[in-house]
């Protein structure tokens, strides 16, 4: 193995020839050796992005040589394509404030360029990685603008899926309209309603994640680039940030905006917390739904059976035959994660000191983490769960019949107290309300065949008045 040597302000180091990192990744991946999870790629090839931006532009104002520039947008592209992915190895649980990514990125773009150039790597006379690749940037403009940039790229594929799932819902809302089915509060008998209802009231949930996860965007949209380190601007100039913003909007396809107040989206996280705060509401409705399903198709025999959900796979390596709810039990698991997820960037954000926050690799990761795991497990629950499923119309209605709901319906009619011994009565018996009814001749047949018709039980009216 060759090497060539590189240095910092802390010494010297010898670097694998063949990478194209220097050393102040390698010194990352030294000092963050966690064997635990990377840098999120996407983070890294938005940072990829600013970084072609600001070479467009410094070249644009005749701040760094057009040889320099070109290679150095060559490299960038690259990055972003996936060409250099196996670069980026440094934990994502890091110190610093995402400096480490940043020089991660900075390096491979450089020595990249450097080999475009005809050069040799680590001859940062020809690029280099502070001087050139990050001219006009710190960290702490570079790092946040490029996590709102992925975080908004992935709010609209989330958003997408969320329509998808609530168009799903709303399918089988409409084809299960007709199957009356027992309703439940704190998992005793209640009232009869309609399977279709409680899709529709499924759909409801997702339709509100959807448009409050979409309307998020709009504050993600400010980004801080120019303010360089603390907002303020030092080593950049006005024409510089006018025009990164307007290059940045152009290169993504996105309403990005110059925030009027650089200092703020640097040291502040809050509309991160937002986000997750509103991950964190989807994935208690996720967690519900998916609980929901888990109840109801619990069985075969010895449970509720009234939803039939798709067999995926054998279910027990013990016992025969046995097939389990694997789809709602990853939802709900997802869920959870997000949940928790949430937690961590709530503490980290509000961790900031003065004009900057060193734990937003730990906002960026849990972040980005939620974002991609609702999207995945969203579009496998409609696809492998929701799209499928199906209601046991004979346990149904055997399980309606078997209750004694229809003696709410008796109230209007017969005051609380009365309904209420009827239906103590038909369950010390074993009788169903309608024989107690006609035994005692309490009201007419066709009184209570009107007021037990499980379709009058469904509606908002009072029945046989």
């Amino acid at each position: 193995m060759n090497y060539r040597l590189e240095q910092d302000l802390l010494g010297e180091k010898n670097i694998d020839d063949q990478t194209y990192s220097g050393i102040n990744t390698v010194r990352a991946l030294e000092n963050f050796d966690l064997n635990s999870k990377t840098v999120n790629l996407k983070l890294v090839k938005e940072i990829a992005l600013i970084k072609k931006a600001a070479a467009m532009t410094n070249k644009s104002l005749k701040l760094l040589e057009a040889d320099k520039a070109d290679a150095i947008i060559k490299a960038s592209e690259e990055v972003i394509d996936g060409k250099l992915d196996d670069e980026f190895k440094i934990s994502a649980f890091q110190g610093g404030a995402g400096t480490s990514t940043n020089m991660n990125v900075n390096e491979v773009i450089a020595n990249r360029a450097i080999e475009l150039l005809g050069g040799i790597k680590g001859d940062y006379d020809l690029v280099h990685p502070l001087n050139h690749v990050n001219m006009s940037q710190s960290t702490n403009d570079v790092y946040p603008s490029a996590l709102r940039i992925a975080a908004i790229k992935l709010i609209r594929k989330l958003s997408n899926s969320l329509s998808n799932l609530q168009e799903a819902l709303q399918i089988k809302e409409n084809e299960f309209s007709n199957i009356i089915k027992l309703g439940r509060t704190q998992l005793m008998d209640a009232l009869p309603m309609t399977a279709g209802q409680s899709f529709g009231a499924y759909s409801k949930a997702i339709e509100r994640d959807r448009w409050r996860i979409y309307k998020v965007e709009e504050r993600l949209r400010q980004i801080n680039l120019g303010g360089t380190a603390i907002g303020t601007g030092l080593n950049a100039t006005n024409k510089y940030v006018f025009m990164m913003t307007d290059l940045i909007q152009s290169l993504t396809g996105l309403g990005i905006a110059r925030s009027d107040y650089p200092m703020d989206i640097t040291q502040n996280c809050d509309i991160f917390v937002e986000t997750s705060g509103l991950l964190k509401s989807c994935s208690v409705n996720l967690l519900k739904i998916s609980n929901d399903l888990r109840l109801l198709n619990s069985g075969p025999r010895g449970g509720i059976g009234e939803i039939i959900l798709p067999k995926m796979q054998a279910g027990s390596t013990i016992m025969p035959g046995k097939v389990n709810p694997v789809i709602p039990e990853m939802v709900a698991q997802v869920s959870l994660r997000v949940i928790s997820n949430d937690t961590a960037i709530t503490m980290a954000s509000s961790m900031g000191q003065l004009e900057l926050n060193a734990f937003t690799p730990l906002i960026a990761e849990c972040l980005l983490e939620s974002l991609e795991l609702l999207d995945k497990s969203i579009i496998i629950f409609k696809e492998k769960c929701i799209e499928d499923l199906e209601m046991n119309k004979d346990r149904c209605s055997e399980n309606l019949e078997n209750s004694l709901v229809s003696a709410t319906a008796l109230v209007p009619h017969l005051g609380y107290d009365k309904a209420s011994s009827i239906s103590k009565k038909a369950l010390e018996t074993g009788k169903t309300i309608r024989e107690i009814l006609l035994e005692e001749q309490i009201l007419p047949e066709e009184t209570i065949d009107k007021i037990l018709s499980p379709a009058e039980l469904i509606r908002t009216h009072i029945v046989g008045k």
